[in-house]
């Protein structure tokens, strides 16, 4: 037991976090997003759109330590509008509500004043493009009656770039990858997610969404683009604001946000090579 219990320490101080914790919360979320689709998908657009809602409370607070101010109430609003458009009317909804968000949240910043409404403008339209837009195309993923595949799908995608770029880059990484962002991000770990999002996307589509294998491979390595970068994005705002990690609401991951941030730009990728697929092979 205390040969575990050194190793199990080892990888933790090498991770920068705890790998037992972070496994257990990994597998709860699966389990959840799997009952949710499996009960009646409406329940995942509405776990989507808590989700970001807890994102955005934890955006809010860090921006709140550099003194830039983002509206928690307006965005709450503004994500339960998105995601309830985009679940009634599709991409459409989800572009009108967005335009239709966008102004009302500028406007209701007028009331601080001039002072820092450069800052605030800017932190707000990020939060609302990096938050309830780009997660509403999880809830797009999720809306046609091939839902339950197309979303776990997405998830052994996303999955499997987490998963094995973190245990490689934990067991055989040597080479920063970017140093100065995320300095336990590593070369090794880069391949890691490459070869194994790719067999993991073959088989997913193979299996899952019965599509021809080689689609996967080309999803699985756009998707592994998509998450390293969307991961590489929120380290840089920690690291902008000085955060180890964005809150402490998920043991082993951190914040909500630190669980979101290879998804958010994954979901819109996913959507549109599924869209490109549906009409063109």
């Amino acid at each position: 037991m205390s040969d575990l219990h050194s190793i199990n320490e080892a990888i933790n101080k090498r991770a920068g976090r705890k790998l037992l914790p972070s496994i257990a919360v990994s597998l709860s979320l699966i389990a959840l997003v799997w009952f949710a689709l499996s009960y009646e998908r409406v329940i995942f657009a509405g776990l989507v759109c808590i989700a970001v809602i807890l994102g955005v409370r934890e955006l809010s607070k860090a921006f709140a330590q550099r003194d830039i101010y983002i509206s928690f109430r307006g965005l709450t609003l503004a994500t339960i509008g998105l995601s309830y458009a985009t679940w009634v009317g599709a991409v459409a909804g989800l572009a009108i509500a967005t335009a239709i968000a966008f102004p009302v949240l500028l406007i209701s910043l007028l009331r601080r004043g001039p002072e820092k409404f450069v800052a605030n403008a800017t932190a707000t339209t990020m939060s609302l493009i990096y938050l309830p837009f780009m997660a509403g195309f999880l809830i797009l993923l999720a809306r046609p009656s091939t839902g339950w595949h197309r979303v776990m799908t997405f998830v052994v995608l996303v999955g499997c770039n987490d998963t094995f770029g973190y245990l490689v880059g934990v067991l055989v990484g040597k080479h920063p990858m970017v140093p100065k962002i995320s300095p336990k991000k590593s070369w090794e770990g880069l391949a890691g997610s490459i070869i194994f999002t790719a067999i993991g996307g073959a088989l997913a589509f193979h299996y899952i969404m019965h599509m021809h294998w080689w689609i996967g491979i080309i999803a699985g390595l756009m998707i592994v683009f998509t998450a390293t970068s969307g991961d590489l994005i929120e380290s840089a705002l920690k690291r902008d604001m000085s955060l180890k990690d964005m809150g402490t609401l998920l043991p082993g991951h951190g914040g909500m946000l630190d669980r979101l941030d290879s998804v958010l730009l994954s979901a819109p990728a996913l959507w549109l090579a599924l869209e490109l697929v549906k009409r063109f092979l």
